[in-house]
């Protein structure tokens, strides 16, 4: 209790009640270390989210922030963070840290640092970030000595707590930025298992973009008479983004993404897939057409997808293709359209989408490629933004695939059961067959014809009632028969027929032994066993 009446009555004199409108960042009364670097940032006049949630978040009390992406969020809980964390000054204690700060994805979570980096640029703070990826020895020992700012993904947080490497009872500030998209990439038990090991006496930041019943429910639990800032409606999509939707046949979508790229004046095009595949998928479909992408995507690793979003950010790469998880990190200004290849089956990721347009206030142009079965997802998401987007008829009614409709499929297909054919006539004479289906003199293989028995009912080239010296050739002397191959010519077997080298796991997927060859290793295992109990 002593530290926060020492901390109430240290903070600096901050405006929470004026009667005009907050229209500049020197209204706030934010430090002057702070006030400088805003304006080395060239900030002069808030968002309306800035502008509301500052002011209540510099008295220390907890907000919950409703805002879409693009509208300058970080801004809101950073600057009041480190007004408050100068005021007072004090010490961090090792493996710990003062402000924790949540987010989904690893470029998300390195942007925000960045925002912190430049906001306080003249207050001396230590900060450093958590995310997975990457090698974790060296956040463990950026951790070590304790740092005022942490930036972390929930999954590697965990892995550093666990580890011993980091202690969250020191933590003043905690932080949830989009909340929601925890909530779809099914982090909210990390997130619950994280602030049951936080201090009770903190401040708590809680924004979203959307406010569905789940996140409602944890931030009621997390925070304590929250102050609730919402600039606009509820899953509201920007006003300034024009929305299109261009029903077409699933096959036909490469072929109409490639054209609306040539076609529209595209500046710079963020294209969404539901998958990774997907995303993989497309980026070959564009360069089949000298269109040049790439794709970033949970598959890919750190450096590359760091490597991309710099070449995206710079203009060498117009064309972006990302899965929600990925692109909820992308905060690029510039991105004139944004293309749905795939309708999003969870409606409020639609609104996160075409956040990644109009942003800074600038025009947008949203179209999302809608096949048949997809009309159900796009009821969804005009139920929720309550809006009736104008469509666009393009379907022919063929149901082919793209590969199929370029010819792609037919080739392949094609080419293998050539391949096939060729392996198993090879397989055949390499196993004593020729042509004609008669038995020769080579060593005997698996199968039908592999026990020298050809289709006229010929075995070892002796009729099917031909009797021996010992008998009759029956099943009884075919059992006792000692397989005719030896392992090593059994081997070079395998090499003619192309199965040298390969491991069968599976049991059912192992080549079958003859039928002799099994009934003389049953027969070898019966005789081991009365061996080894006489009878009496």
């Amino acid at each position: 209790m002593l530290r926060l009446r020492r901390t109430q009555t240290a903070t600096a004199p901050v405006l929470t009640h004026r009667k005009k409108p907050l229209t500049s960042f020197s209204d706030f009364g934010l430090a002057d270390p702070i006030a400088l670097a805003l304006r080395e940032e060239n900030y002069v006049t808030p968002t309306p989210i800035q502008a509301q949630t500052i002011p209540i978040a510099m008295t220390g009390r907890d907000v919950v922030g409703i805002a879409q992406t693009g509208t300058g969020k970080t801004a809101s809980f950073a600057l009041p963070i480190l007004h408050r964390l100068i005021h007072p000054r004090k010490q961090t204690a090792a493996k710990s840290c003062r402000v924790l700060v949540l987010s989904p994805t690893r470029e998300l979570s390195g942007q925000i640092l960045d925002s912190f980096q430049a906001y306080g640029r003249h207050l001396r703070l230590t900060s450093t970030l958590a995310i997975g990826g990457v090698p974790m020895g060296r956040q463990v020992r950026a951790v070590m000595p304790g740092v005022d700012i942490m930036v972390a993904t929930p999954g590697r947080l965990l892995d550093l707590v666990r580890g011993n490497a980091l202690k969250l009872n020191q933590v003043e500030f905690l932080v949830l930025d989009e909340a929601d998209r925890m909530l779809d990439m099914g982090f909210i038990n990390d997130i619950r298992k994280i602030v049951a090991k936080l201090p009770t006496e903190r401040q708590t930041l809680f924004f979203s973009a959307t406010m569905p019943k789940a996140i409602a429910e944890l931030a009621e639990d997390m925070l304590r008479n929250p102050e609730r800032v919402a600039v606009t409606p509820v899953a509201s999509t920007a006003e300034r983004v024009t929305q299109r939707i261009i029903q077409v046949d699933r096959g036909a979508k490469p072929t109409l993404l490639a054209k609306l790229l040539k076609a529209e004046p595209v500046d710079r095009a963020l294209v969404f897939t539901r998958t990774k595949h997907g995303a993989d998928k497309v980026v070959k479909s564009l360069a089949r057409v000298n269109i040049a992408a790439q794709a970033i995507h949970g598959n890919k690793s750190q450096n590359h997808r760091e490597r991309t979003l710099a070449a995206f950010r710079s203009g060498e790469i117009r064309t972006l293709v990302a899965t929600d998880i990925a692109a909820r990190g992308i905060d690029v200004d510039g991105v004139s359209h944004v293309v749905n290849f795939d309708l999003p089956n969870v409606p409020e990721t639609y609104v996160h989408r075409i956040g990644r347009t109009a942003r800074a206030g600038a025009d947008g142009v949203a179209i999302s490629l809608v096949d048949a079965e997809e009309m159900a997802y796009l009821r969804d998401i005009e139920k929720l933004i309550k809006q009736s987007l104008p469509r666009e008829d393009q379907r022919t009614g063929d149901t082919r695939t793209h590969a199929e409709r370029t010819g792609d499929i037919r080739d392949h297909q094609q080419r293998r059961a050539q391949q096939g054919r060729q392996q198993t006539s090879h397989g055949q004479t390499s196993h004593g067959q020729t042509s004609h289906g008669h038995a020769s003199n080579g060593p005997v293989g698996y199968g039908r014809s592999g026990n020298g028995q050809a289709n006229g009912g010929h075995s070892n080239g002796q009729p099917a009632g031909h009797h021996s010296a010992n008998g009759p050739v029956g099943a009884k002397n075919r059992r006792r028969r000692k397989p005719a191959q030896r392992p090593h010519a059994e081997a070079a077997a395998a090499v003619q027929s192309g199965m040298g080298g390969v491991a069968f796991m599976a049991r059912e997927s192992r080549p079958a032994r003859p039928q002799e060859q099994r009934q003389s290793n049953k027969s070898v295992q019966g005789r081991r066993r009365d061996s080894r109990h006489p009878q009496r």
